[in-house]
């Protein structure tokens, strides 16, 4: 589109993170706006897992994290032989939730994104009944091979948007340009988004 920017028009089909099982197929228009913005994304998936199993699977991993006593604090998963403690499978599967956000956003036409490892993990036991975690990511950047360092601070309940505050900064780079002020940021440089889950 010669004043907007390039729009892909794709079918793809989805699997589960965890088991890999086929999750269903999608039908997406991509637009890669002219000017330095995240991509525009229409998407219409039509699910092979039965819903009811993925409200069963959602509920299973919030119980694991809600009923902690003592709050999870973690580093480097995966460890740098490339395995995850099973304890921490629900640490992981959040930031995997949360950075594929932020993967969607920052990337480009040419420019992509793949979460590397969780840096560190550290949960706040909250009141109310939200889970609430802040992260450190680093996000593997194709095709300039660098890592990007990002902070997230994510609140979840089943049933209800993921919500992502965040910023990021690599070794050459100050603060992300896309990263800006958030309303509602403890920091005041989170940027607030919320995801579907």
């Amino acid at each position: 589109t010669p004043d907007s920017g390039h729009k892909y028009y794709l079918q793809l089909t989805a699997e589960d993170y965890q088991s890999g099982a086929d999750a269903g197929s999608c039908l997406a228009t991509v637009l890669y706006p002219k000017q330095a913005a995240a991509p525009v994304v229409t998407i219409k998936c039509t699910p092979t897992q039965d819903q009811k199993q993925i409200q069963e699977e959602d509920t299973r991993l919030y119980q694991a994290l809600r009923h902690q006593t003592k709050p999870i604090a973690a580093s480097n998963i995966p460890d740098s032989y490339g395995n995850i403690d099973p304890a921490l499978q629900p640490v992981w599967a959040l930031a995997v939730a949360g950075s594929s956000y932020i993967m969607w956003e920052k990337s480009r036409e040419n420019l992509g994104y793949f979460m590397a490892q969780v840096k560190s993990a550290k949960q706040w036991l909250r009141k109310d009944d939200f889970i609430e975690f802040d992260y450190t990511v680093l996000l593997h950047e194709i095709p300039t091979q660098e890592m990007i360092s990002c902070h997230m601070r994510l609140t979840w309940l089943p049933g209800r948007p993921l919500k992502v505050k965040y910023f990021c900064a690599s070794e050459n780079q100050r603060l992300d340009e896309g990263s800006g002020v958030g309303s509602g940021s403890a920091a005041g440089i989170l940027q607030d988004r919320a995801v579907n889950i």
